[in-house]
């Protein structure tokens, strides 16, 4: 179930803030004050009392507004609410009403800790299960399966990241219902991004590069066969991480070079495109070199990640992490600590399972200097994350 702080909205309301002219008074962004709204973060405490101020009301009546929480109020679409009462009746307008909310909160996910959407997506995968089993015709059920295949994808993003990359059994779950969906409609695409999401559970949470290297390199052959360039890409590029992690240097940079060909080829049409808009040939490139011991050039990677990907706050917060990484792989303790702080404040927001393990990975590899007050503060911050 979603939730919101009802009268936080309404106090802003009441003194004549917008979301956006409350952050510009705090000099925080928009979506910060969005999030304590939908009760997916805290206001730090260094801009409680800006806030108590502009609100115009005491820390102590601060404190109650945040504290009054109760369900967000949506609305669903008549047809829709109608229709999951007798599933039968399941027509194509209900289905564009799951899309719309699907894609609502897929849009939601690099701002938003999964598990605050997690009851949400979790709700709308049951109710495309429950219309899919009772559904009649055939244009109906088919476009059940593909709504089905993209919101278990979905579901088994969420879970792997609500859990920092642990709970891989129920996201490979998913996937295979994805899969299954994705083949009975003979959709190459969803197939080949539910075995791409499978790559990431091989190489980031089983340490089984092989394994993430067959599910990539199959995902970028069924991309390739159905003319998604941006798909395809962005599949090689894990190809070529892949390749990196067992120290294959040649083969890392021929998948490297395939996947900047296709993403230079990239055009609207693509249903994928938001994949390559955030910078992914950098960030990945970036990766490959870390993997492949040259630090220097992995930082000149990832220093040039387009300015687009802090729209995706996870996806950055990685990039910062393997940025931190490299610097502190030559020895720049100074850049290293400036970036990982950069870091933290991202995942305080976001719970980022991807930035979560670079951040593990920075404290063990700054342990030697933690005599270092800034080295110190780090660790500190991290050990306060990890807490909470």
């Amino acid at each position: 179930m979603a939730l919101k702080r009802h009268r936080l909205v309404q106090r802003r309301k009441t003194v004549g803030h917008t979301q956006e002219s409350l952050a510009e008074k705090l000099g925080v962004d928009r979506t910060t004050v969005v999030r304590w709204e939908r009760v997916e973060s805290e206001p730090q405490p260094w801009v409680r009392s800006r806030l108590a101020d502009a609100l115009g009301v005491s820390p102590e009546g601060l404190s109650g507004l945040l504290a009054d929480v109760g369900a967000a109020r949506t609305q669903r679409g008549d047809r829709l609410a109608s229709v999951l009462k007798n599933p039968r009746t399941a027509d194509l307008a209900a289905v564009a009403q799951l899309h719309q909310t699907l894609a609502r909160l897929i849009g939601s996910y690099d701002t938003s800790p999964s598990i605050a959407i997690l009851p949400d997506a979790s709700r709308l995968h049951s109710e495309v299960n429950l219309l899919r089993v009772h559904a009649t015709g055939e244009p109906v059920r088919r476009a059940l399966r593909d709504v089905e295949a993209a919101a278990s994808i979905f579901m088994g993003q969420l879970v792997w990241d609500a859990s920092q990359r642990r709970h891989v059994q129920a996201a490979l779950n998913y996937y295979d219902q994805a899969t299954h969906a994705a083949k009975q409609n003979n959709d190459a695409e969803a197939e080949a991004q539910a075995r791409l999401r499978r790559s990431f559970i091989a190489l980031y949470s089983e340490d089984d590069p092989k394994s993430g290297l067959a599910q990539a390199t199959q995902a970028a052959q069924l991309a390739s066969r159905c003319g998604d360039h941006t798909l395809a890409g962005v599949a090689l590029l894990h190809v070529g991480e892949a390749n990196a992690m067992m120290g294959e240097r040649l083969a890392c940079e021929e998948a490297l070079g395939r996947a900047e060909s296709h993403l230079g080829h990239t055009d609207d049409g693509d249903q994928t495109r938001a994949l390559a808009s955030a910078g992914q040939l950098n960030r990945l490139a970036g990766s490959c070199y870390l993997l492949l011991g040259e630090p220097k050039r992995a930082q000149s990677f990832l220093e040039e990640a387009p300015a687009e990907i802090r729209e995706r706050r996870k996806s950055h917060a990685i990039v910062l992490g393997n940025l931190a990484l490299a610097r502190l792989r030559q020895r720049d303790l100074d850049g290293a600590t400036e970036t990982l702080h950069q870091v933290i404040d991202v995942v305080e927001e976001t719970r980022g399972g991807g930035a979560v393990n670079v951040l593990f990975t920075a404290g063990r590899e700054l342990r030697p200097w933690r005599d270092r007050p800034d080295v110190q503060e780090v660790l500190d911050r991290t050990l306060a994350l990890m807490s909470s």
